[in-house]
């Protein structure tokens, strides 16, 4: 069942957006956004469901990491550090270009 935990967020998503995107052509036809503005705003939320459960297991790993060897923390601490900035670079990128296409 854990194998299949991941994707629950995902279908959620899905769910939830699915009636947005049961409009399809009509609401293209009034609004002048086609059906790809939709699926980009689902995939800037994937990208920050991603950014998210990244970040927590990096955290996790630096806690259980600083409880075997805890004269290692401030090493442990700002690998950690970088790391989550660089993810939430990546992840903010990913939004960005997520909303631009929404637009």
């Amino acid at each position: 069942m854990s194998k299949f935990a991941k994707f629950i967020p995902v279908a959620i998503a899905a769910f939830i957006a699915s009636p947005a995107l049961a409009q399809g052509a009509e609401a293209a036809a009034t609004t002048g956004k086609p059906l790809s503005a939709g699926l980009a705003a689902i995939g800037a939320s994937i990208a920050v469901l991603g950014a998210g459960l990244g970040i927590g297991r990096i955290g996790g790993s630096a806690v259980e990491a600083t409880a075997r060897q805890p004269e290692m923390a401030s090493a442990i601490q700002t690998q950690m550090i970088l790391t989550a900035a660089l993810i939430e670079g990546v992840a903010l990128f990913a939004v960005v270009v997520g909303l631009l296409a929404a637009l």
